[in-house]
């Protein structure tokens, strides 16, 4: 299927998105305790750290708040835990270690899916989103992340598709269709909407009124003409339509001066051709680097919330990624992970500083997933990954204890798996897994990042996703109903609930 083909087939509004699930038509808001007392919600600020497990948010508080501070998202005053695992495709046999997608699709839609599906089921079968509903009520909604827009989890909200690379600019079988299990594609659904770019799909079904985030290079220039036509203030530009391809020469990122004139009850802005810049390199950058003109995830937050507030008689919908946690978790790089935890909390404070004033919001702040085994470990050990053999399994006090096959102590580092400190003098080394060291506020003033005197060290697990459960966090009206143990489907039943006043199944 060619890309011209694709762009022949009409995407779904969101009123017919809304058709797959259930429909809403009213608005009658709960009566919840909690901060806010008794006050009816009007508003959600559903605000993800991408990859952010509880050390992450440990550690975060440790470097710059210190042992006895706390991040702005602890000082909320209700806490909880939430179960993330997916499931296989096909079936409900749970898949322990979700991505993204199925997390994103889990409280955006309310149901398990297979990683890498964005608003369907196990099965392939549509589901629709929470601000899909939201919007069709009459609602205000946005959509913001420093990731891609169209990546998983920003997707997830307002596009549906049997893959999570299906983003554009571009249509490809290896990209938009899964394989079956001899190697050859699926068969097209009968719904094409599935198989349609994401970037395509965001830029004509209307769903989020304020879109802010990266991707621009996911973009062509008929997408801006279509989200123009709809009414949207377009910041910079997506291309020259009369080339062939859209390059970084041809296209124009939006830049933080632009937001800050946006005025448009409709605003889209892409600030960046992939995704947006780690606050800790933009930092690091001349002064003129373009990446300098980038919005911070906060200052986003509190532009979408202006633009947003008082747009709708209902209210609004909005959700925030600090998607970068888990990109650099990825990447096994701490000093950047720690930055970007609290360039999240910071847009957590600019939502909760709203709902304050504000007293019918509620905040949601938690995780899709955690990412990479972050871990806190003691001042002057070192990782199983660097040491000789793996610790002794014998019990010397109770050889009842012991088990098999028995392992020897060694009690040593190997000094050809690490070379030091990993953000310090071994940091030139790519084979180096020693841990990052970071100095904290508890910290004597002379101890630097990088040197054994600091007291906070980390390492990582693994390069990839893990299956712990995540830490939540809530204020205002309704809060305290997400103060529990909780599965990422039930979130999207609280939100709905606290949006409409009834359970999603009447």
């Amino acid at each position: 299927m060619t890309h011209k083909a694709m762009k022949v087939l009409a995407v779904f509004a969101a009123a017919s998105a809304v058709a797959a699930g259930s429909a809403v038509t009213a608005n009658s808001a709960p009566q919840h305790g909690g901060h806010g007392g008794g006050r009816e919600i009007r508003n959600v600020i559903y605000l993800l750290g991408d990859g952010m497990g509880r050390t992450h948010v440990t550690a975060g508080r440790e470097r710059y708040y210190g042992a006895q501070g706390k991040l702005n998202m602890e000082r909320l005053p209700y806490t909880g835990a939430v179960a993330t695992y997916a499931v296989e495709k096909g079936s409900d046999r749970p898949a322990l270690v979700t991505d993204s997608a199925s997390a994103a699709t889990a409280w955006a839609s309310g149901v398990k899916t297979y990683n890498a599906a964005i608003g369907v089921d196990s099965y392939e079968k549509k589901r629709a989103t929470l601000m899909e509903q939201a919007k069709a009520a009459g609602f205000a909604t946005g959509n913001v992340s420093t990731a891609e827009i169209t990546d998983a989890t920003p997707a997830a909200q307002f596009s549906h598709a049997l893959l999570r690379g299906c983003q554009g600019p571009t249509y490809s079988d290896a990209a938009c269709l899964p394989k079956n299990a001899d190697g050859s594609y699926e068969k097209a659904p009968a719904d094409k909407t599935l198989i349609t770019p994401i970037a395509e799909q965001i830029a004509r079904n209307g769903t989020a009124d304020v879109v802010l985030g990266g991707g621009l290079a996911r973009f062509e220039p008929d997408d801006q003409q279509a989200l123009q036509k709809q009414g949207y203030q377009v910041l910079g530009s997506f291309g020259d339509p009369k080339l062939p391809a859209q390059t970084a020469d041809s296209q124009k990122v939006a830049t933080k001066a632009d937001l800050d004139k946006a005025r448009g009850k409709k605003v889209v802005g892409l600030f960046n051709r992939g995704n947006l810049t780690v606050e800790q390199a933009k930092a690091s950058l001349p002064a003129g680097a373009p990446q300098k003109q980038e919005p911070t995830l906060a200052e986003m937050a509190k532009k979408s919330i202006d633009l947003l507030d008082g747009r709708s008689k209902k209210g609004f919908f909005l959700q925030v990624e600090g998607a970068q946690i888990d990109k650099r978790s990825h990447a096994n790089d701490a000093a950047q992970t720690l930055a970007e935890v609290k360039a999240f909390d910071d847009a957590v404070k600019a939502a909760t500083d709203f709902a304050k004033r504000d007293g019918h919001t509620l905040v949601v702040v938690t995780a899709d997933h955690e990412c990479a085994g972050f871990n806190i470990i003691e001042k002057g050990t070192y990782t199983n990954a660097e040491s000789v053999a793996p610790p002794a399994n014998t019990d010397a006090g109770n050889p009842a204890n012991n088990s098999l096959p028995s392992r020897a102590t060694s009690g040593a580092k190997d000094p050809a798996r690490s070379s030091g400190i990993v953000n310090g003098a071994g940091a030139g080394d790519a084979r180096n897994f020693g841990p990052a060291t970071f100095r904290t506020p508890d910290d004597p003033k002379n101890v630097k990042d990088g040197s054994p005197e600091a007291s906070l060290w980390l390492t990582y697990l693994s390069g990839n996703h893990t299956g712990a459960d995540v830490p939540i966090f809530a204020y205002g009206p309704g809060a305290d109903r997400f103060a529990a143990s909780q599965l990422n489907t039930d979130l999207y039943g609280k939100m709905y609930g606290s949006l409409f006043g009834r359970s999603p199944r009447g």
